[in-house]
């Protein structure tokens, strides 16, 4: 590693030569030659990543591996000697919930077990249950009549429109972005990020439309006496998309128990079935409902300032460190979690004196809405809904986030800030031979620079090449450890790192859109 990471440096020595200095906003070389050397030379972002997914696991908000998490980052902050390192109360959240066993099989015509997950906030099956299978598609409330009487002890199989059409895949599920896919998302800003193919959180959204005749349906299988369902959504090779089945609200209807499968495993219950072929099978789930603690946190650590007339002014830099609870949350947002806290670090090991203060946070409750970041600009910065600001609002530069899954940087968005585009062409410079050099107006969305921007403090989210995130990995049971590379992690890591501490020692906080209206 240190003999590949000698060679980039040498690379980089050579790209500074002929680089201007004279500009306002070129770079420190000096203090970015000290970050990519420990960056690369002395990373610990992939022991990071160890410790928080295949040590910790799965860190679904309000779960006792999100709070085990929670302590281990502040630990850790701690031990890197950051300051000001707290565990911070952002505001009520529900029921927590974590699984504890989740089994499925089919034992007739033939045994075989199943590749399944729980649907978080359902509940268990409080032991084995065995039972047949029987297909319900309901299309609508008149629907109901014809499952009337016949739903008693089975195992419901949600039908699915496309059942077993999948097709073979000739495409690669890993990505980079090339050349042409960068320039689009530069200079054509009447894309939006879905066409550009550069965000996975908005290319592939998990999940469907709001199914406003779902709860209906779950009453009326509770009605008739049904044992559980089963249902599938995207997904082959023994990838599972998962999300929550059930809310986590105190006062939440109840429903049944629920797995979500695998796409080749519900549609060969679905083709035996739709062959009058019968299917039995058993399953259980050990599901569990945490309630001693609605609150749920941030974690917050901190670089002091030392200008005195700036020492004030905060510079800030996070991700969500909540993940779903099919595998361990590892491109989704390990990766941008460990990112931030390797950045911090670098700056923190090497000895700089930012004249601003800057602040790392990683959140909790992004996957449910935001709340975590939501909840700590209102708290600090904000109210969106009536735009009444506090006195810490004007003390922002910039808040910088990672969360689209493990690639390496490839730029950043502006977020329709055209005034800070030439300020991180500049900042970009020196990171051209590391594949870093787009810049793009575009917004984009979906995590956690949004509750900063829709307040109106800059809040900027990096471009990175999307790998297998939108195709295999983001909220699914295969999010682990494998699909990580680290040399993208290193290199996200000191890009961040170098934005960061640019940022901590400009003469001017960065410039900020016009203020949001009030909605």
């Amino acid at each position: 590693m240190k003999k590949i990471a000698g060679v980039l440096l040498l690379g980089f020595a050579f790209c500074c030569v002929s680089f201007k200095g004279d500009h306002i906003d070129s770079p420190d070389i000096n203090t970015i030659l000290k970050i990519k050397d420990e960056g690369f030379n002395n990373s610990k972002v992939m022991e990071s990543l160890f410790n928080l997914t295949d040590a910790n696991g799965p860190r679904l908000t309000g779960s006792t591996g999100m709070k085990n998490a929670e302590k281990w980052a502040s630990q850790q902050l701690k031990e890197w000697g950051l300051g000001n390192v707290a565990i911070e109360p952002w505001g009520g959240f529900g029921k927590g919930w974590e699984t504890k066993k989740a089994y499925l099989a089919m034992t007739a015509p033939y045994y075989q077990q199943l590749v399944c997950v729980p649907k978080a906030w359902t509940p268990g099956t409080h032991g084995l249950i065995k039972g047949d299978a029987m297909i319900v598609k309901i299309d609508s409330v008149k629907d109901f009549e014809k499952y009337k009487g016949k739903l008693r002890g089975k195992i419901v199989i949600m039908s699915s429109a496309n059942a077993y059409e999948l097709k073979l895949n000739f495409t690669a599920d890993a990505k980079r972005l090339s050349d042409e896919d960068l320039q689009k998302t530069a200079y054509d800003t009447h894309l939006d990020d879905a066409t550009a193919n550069t965000n996975p959180h908005v290319k592939a959204p998990v999940g469907r439309p709001v199914n406003t005749l779902r709860p209906l349906i779950d009453s009326f299988l509770i009605s008739e006496g049904a044992s559980a369902i089963l249902s599938g959504g995207r997904g082959t090779m023994g990838t599972v998309f998962t999300s929550n089945g059930a809310s986590r609200a105190w006062n939440a209807k109840p429903v049944l128990p629920e797995f979500e499968m695998g796409a080749e495993h519900i549609d060969r219950l679905i083709r035996l079935l739709d062959a009058d072929k019968k299917v039995s099978l058993e399953m259980e789930a050990d599901n569990i409902f945490l309630t001693a603690d609605s609150v749920e946190y941030n974690v917050v650590a901190e670089i002091p300032g030392t200008d005195p007339d700036l020492k004030n002014e905060l510079v800030m830099l996070g991700a969500h460190m909540d993940s779903w609870h099919a595998a361990t949350g590892t491109t989704d947002n390990g990766t941008g979690s460990v990112v931030a806290l390797e950045a911090i670090r670098i700056l923190k090991t090497i000895g700089v004196a930012p004249r601003r203060t800057i602040r790392l946070i990683l959140w909790s409750g992004e996957e449910q809405g935001l709340l975590g970041s939501r909840g700590y600009v209102k708290k600090h910065f904000g109210d969106k809904t009536t735009m009444n600001f506090k006195s810490d609002y004007y003390k922002v530069s910039a808040y910088f986030n990672l969360d689209n899954g493990g690639g390496k940087i490839r730029g950043i968005y502006c977020q329709s800030n055209d005034a800070v585009r030439p300020v991180f062409e500049a900042w970009l410079q020196p990171f051209k031979d590391l594949g870093a050099s787009t810049v793009t107006p575009r917004n984009t969305g979906s995590t956690d620079h949004i509750s900063f921007d829709e307040i109106g403090i800059p809040g900027f989210q990096f471009i990175q090449d999307p790998l297998e995130y939108g195709s295999r990995s983001h909220h699914t049971n295969m999010d682990t450890y494998e699909r990580v590379n680290s040399n993208d992690l290193m290199q996200a890591s000191v890009i961040m790192a170098s934005f960061v501490y640019n940022t901590a020692m400009r003469d001017e906080k960065l410039p900020r859109k016009a203020k949001p209206k009030k909605p």
